[in-house]
């Protein structure tokens, strides 16, 4: 079987099998994706085959087994895609995604996806300022440039009150997460993280990272769901704020471990702030075409 990079966990892929491992001690995530795996609506994801421990040592080993799936990722940013492809695509994950957002669990699979956690994701305004203030707090040392801190509390400012928790949503819906042949998506992989949520939990990873494609896929977005686009990005830019604020606090408690999601999240977080990501004028959006 040949190794795929993961940031969490050993994967490996086979001519019909993909085998994920983790150490069991070291997060639970996989163990609600296993226990979702069984009862998500028929071809959205791979087919579960076999999970379970293994001891290796001293250390209980989690596994799980799923059905190899036609297709690959496109990838984060789409970067080999075309425009067209992109359309047809988006097209057909907002499809997939709508099928989630319309799936009624099982009581017991409904309790499971209500469980509490910590996703980073917009729940509330005064959770975003908690964590924006937190953020400033942590920042002893001037890592975050005060404008960027006082745009994240402009997008806090104009958030919602409250996020409502009523629907499925997968919350991790990026283009590594997908895997797509012949101009269709053919599965939605790795449910650690699903939950119930709003159906822009979703739009905003689909979105965010589509690299040159994202006015596309807003665009697929907004026709699809009968949202305004104005209405769409301003969700967008308040779950990105959210994420960004969250992993950034993280990155600072934890500096010899995540200096490089650190980087990563301040450069999204000046593109979010001083670029205006999700507000871009026609010379922007051009520009991100190329």
């Amino acid at each position: 079987m040949d190794t795929v990079e993961s940031s969490s966990h050993h994967v490996y892929v086979g001519s019909d099998a993909v085998v994920k491992i983790i150490d069991a001690d070291g997060h639970s995530r996989l163990n609600r994706e296993i226990a979702l795996a069984p009862h998500l609506p028929t071809g959205l994801s791979a087919a579960l085959l076999d999970s379970g421990l293994h001891r290796l040592g001293t250390y209980d080993i989690r596994y799980a087994c799923y059905a190899r799936v036609p297709g690959a990722a496109p990838g984060i940013g789409m970067p080999a895609v075309d425009g067209v492809t992109a359309r047809l695509l988006a097209e057909a994950a907002v499809d997939q995604l709508g099928r989630l957002h319309r799936w009624i669990p099982s009581v017991h699979t409904e309790q499971m996806l209500r469980e509490p956690l910590l996703h980073g994701g917009f729940t509330r305004q005064a959770a975003l300022f908690a964590e924006v203030e937190k953020l400033a707090t942590l920042d002893r040392h001037g890592t975050i440039p005060r404008g960027l801190l006082d745009g994240l509390t402009a997008i806090a400012e104009r958030a919602p009150l409250h996020a409502q928790a009523v629907v499925p949503v997968h919350a991790d819906c990026h283009w590594d997460n997908w895997l797509a042949s012949d101009h269709r998506v053919t599965a939605l992989l790795d449910f650690e993280w699903a939950r119930y949520g709003e159906p822009a939990d979703d739009w905003f990873f689909l979105a965010r990272f589509s690299g040159p494609h994202t006015e596309t896929v807003l665009d697929v977005i907004a026709r699809a769901t009968a949202t305004s686009l104005e209405t769409l990005r301003a969700e967008c830019e308040v779950r990105e704020a959210s994420h960004l604020a969250f992993d950034l606090s993280l990155a600072l408690e934890h500096p010899d471990t995540h200096a490089q999601m650190a980087a990563d999240r301040l450069r999204a977080l000046d593109e979010l702030i001083i670029g205006r990501y999700w507000w871009p004028t026609p010379l922007d959006a051009s520009r991100r075409k190329h």
